[in-house]
């Protein structure tokens, strides 16, 4: 294959990288506009991914099943395939299920984040932890004061800033990368 070749491949490859990032950023934007959306959304992939990791399960055990795991496989199967169908035939129920846990976790993740800068507190670091826990605090407590009602706003918006971080992060790689290989641009 010719250099010239290569090259042109290279340029239709970080051209579609450039417009999957440009559209992970519109996503980003509609989940935050429409978080509800965006929610449900989460909630239903979720959901799949559990319907998924059941079925694995029944075939991780039926593998294994002379060593002593196929009841305990099939119990986990069970479980995540009946919360994943449950998820998908109620997924406002699963979002608002996920809005919970996510309060948990940022609430749990706050703890963390004071306990650690109380610990590393002498090497002059520990306030970008204070800063990291009191934001994840002040998330959980929008989200455990007015649940359920943020279950329509706390998942999708969440996603959306993720996703518009992470096209955001996509066109820098490929900023830098046009730097790299002047050729390329």
């Amino acid at each position: 294959m010719s250099d010239n070749s290569i090259a042109t491949m290279e340029k239709h490859s970080i051209a579609w990288s450039k417009a999957l990032s440009i559209l992970i950023i519109v996503a980003g934007i509609l989940a935050i506009v429409v978080p509800l959306a965006g929610g449900i959304a989460a909630t239903i992939l979720i959901g799949w991914l559990l319907v998924f990791g059941g079925a694995v399960h029944f075939v991780f055990g039926w593998h294994t099943r002379k060593m002593g795991g196929l009841a305990w496989a099939i119990l986990l199967g069970l479980i995540y395939e009946l919360a994943g169908i449950y998820t998908l035939m109620h997924p406002v129920a699963g979002l608002a299920a996920l809005t919970l846990m996510l309060g948990a976790y940022l609430s749990v993740q706050a703890i963390l984040e004071f306990v650690l800068a109380w610990h590393l507190r002498r090497l002059g670091a520990s306030a970008w932890l204070v800063f990291n826990g009191v934001v994840m605090l002040l998330l959980a407590a929008a989200i455990w004061t007015t649940w359920p009602s943020s279950s329509e706003w706390a998942i999708g918006t969440l996603l959306g800033v993720s996703l518009i971080f992470s096209g955001a992060g996509r066109l820098a790689v490929l900023s830098a990368a046009r730097r790299v290989l002047p050729k390329l641009a």
